[in-house]
């Protein structure tokens, strides 16, 4: 097949949606597809660059920081790509894709899409992510200008295919984890000088509201092993200030630093237990990453989330937002050592099949029903 991505930003590998479409354009092009590339940033053979949009000071330096920018559309740009594919993937709800989906349906290119800007993305960045009335507004927004002209959509997980259709969205969804690579498996390496002779508990994550690593490091505060416990929160993003703060009176300060794939690969080696604190997430694959390497994870049993459905036990779930629960579980990790490397083999197992592999054959099965349903 000659596929088509459509994607604001691609060369940037700081936020989960970008690194997923890498991963399924490098595995779609390993399986013999030729894929092409509409997105913002430098030109390369196979992808058509636009230019990105211009923000005001502070509206810039909130969307960076989540890792994103937005594009400006162009006709002829989109016009000179669809024309020489079989299929276009929509990654994002937003201008880019908006006029895009236009010449699409225009130039009758068969086309799908995927749902991967959760509302909370939004809404926990203004204040306002507890907000339901707000959250479905967005929802509907979506829908209603974007997702319901399509037929086929891609969902990351169960719990989102759910919301999509809680909220009226009437495409054929399809549950496809966004998948991992597979040097993210179980795997134990000897402890750096910076973290020998600490318990190291890792998150990796934007430094977002919706993350809350603001939970979690006021968990490590009422541990009963504080001291002990060295914190690495993997990431970047516009509360980074405000989680140095939080936790400069730990014995053990956390460390806050973005890790490319290579480096993660060692820092969870190295750590003995993960938390994903998120009140908000559609899949969540930086947990599978983890728990992949043979880390037992502790996670947010948020209603927003689809991450507790990785759960194999029920001290890997606390209730969200409270850091004394969260605490209570951290604890009972590090005092059951046998138990922990027990499970830590069957999470590691239970990783094996969202392998990127997987994904890639599900999503190609998406695009050929897409295209054999177009042409009739």
């Amino acid at each position: 097949m000659k596929i088509l991505i459509v994607i604001d930003q691609y060369d940037n590998g700081n936020n989960g949606t970008t690194m997923s479409a890498r991963r399924f354009v490098e595995a779609l092009e390993k399986r013999g597809h030729e894929v092409s590339i509409v997105s913002t940033g430098n030109a390369r053979p196979n992808k058509y660059v636009v230019k990105k949009l211009p923000l005001t000071p502070l509206v810039s330096h909130i969307v960076s920081s989540q890792g994103m920018c937005f594009a400006i559309p162009s006709k002829k740009v989109l016009s000179n790509a669809m024309s020489k594919c079989d299929i276009v993937h929509f990654y994002m709800p937003f201008g880019l894709s908006t006029h895009g989906l236009k010449i699409a349906e225009e130039l009758n290119v068969p086309h799908t899409a995927a749902f991967h800007v959760q509302p909370e993305n939004i809404t926990y960045t203004i204040g306002l992510g507890k907000s339901k009335k707000v959250n479905d507004k967005i929802y509907e927004f979506y829908r209603d200008h974007f997702f319901n002209k399509f037929k086929h959509i891609h969902c990351p997980s169960n719990f989102i295919a759910n919301e999509l259709k809680k909220h009226g969205y009437t495409a054929n969804l399809h549950v496809i984890s966004n998948g991992i690579d597979p040097k993210f498996h179980y795997q134990k390496q000897e402890k750096s000088e910076e973290l020998e002779n600490k318990f190291v508990i890792t998150m990796i994550g934007r430094y977002s509201n919706e993350k809350r690593q603001d939970v979690l490091i006021d968990a490590i505060y009422h541990s009963k092993y504080s001291d002990d416990i060295q914190l690495v929160l993997a990431g970047k993003g516009l509360n980074e200030q405000k989680y140095k703060e939080l936790g400069k009176d730990l014995k053990n300060p956390p460390i806050l630093k973005f890790y490319n794939n290579e480096d993660l690969v060692s820092l969870l080696a190295m750590s003995d237990l993960y938390v994903h604190a998120a009140d908000a997430e559609i899949e969540a694959i930086s947990c599978i990453e983890a728990f992949s390497c043979g880390l037992v994870p502790i996670i947010a049993n948020s209603k927003k989330s689809a991450t507790p459905q990785f759960a194999l036990h029920e001290n890997s779930l606390f209730v969200p937002g409270d850091s004394i629960d969260l605490a209570h579980k951290i604890d009972y990790w590090i005092e059951h050592t046998s138990e922990r490397q027990e499970q830590e083999k069957l999470y590691a197992e239970s990783g094996l099949k969202y392998h990127i592999e997987n994904s890639i054959i599900q999503i190609e099965g998406m695009f050929e029903d897409a295209i054999r349903e177009y042409n009739r």
